[in-house]
């Protein structure tokens, strides 16, 4: 059995590194909306509720929840009716936490938040 030389090795390592660079070429990258990282609710205590409780979730799309202003996420969610969604703000569901870390939140503000991040108004 012969051993392979160091330029065989170089040759294998470089058909590596390149299969390796290639392999991250194939999908787009995937954006979040511009809505999630920079919008904020008009109303002032909301949007400090929304700023420590919600914005680390839902405006960053590594979290898995669905992003603020991303319509198509939100849109099977919103069609299961705001009291499911406030049930599941409340109690938690998959990775929401209970009472979306807020615990000092109303329902009627719950509900402001999860419209103003869904961009469907809530009642």
């Amino acid at each position: 059995m012969s051993v392979p030389t160091s330029s065989a090795w170089t040759h294998a390592a470089a058909i590596l590194s390149l299969g390796v660079l290639l392999a991250g070429c194939g999908e787009e990258a995937k954006t979040s909306p511009p809505r999630a990282l920079t919008s904020v609710p008009a109303d002032g205590a909301l949007a400090q509720i929304y700023d420590s409780s919600c914005k680390l979730c839902h405006a960053n799309p590594g979290a898995g929840a669905p992003l603020t202003g991303d319509a198509n996420a939100w849109a099977p969610r919103v069609a299961q009716g705001s009291d499911t969604l406030l049930d599941h703000t409340i109690n938690g569901y998959n990775g929401m936490p209970p009472m979306g870390l807020c615990m000092h939140c109303s329902e009627e503000q719950f509900l402001a938040l999860i419209g103003f991040m869904s961009g469907q108004p809530l009642q």
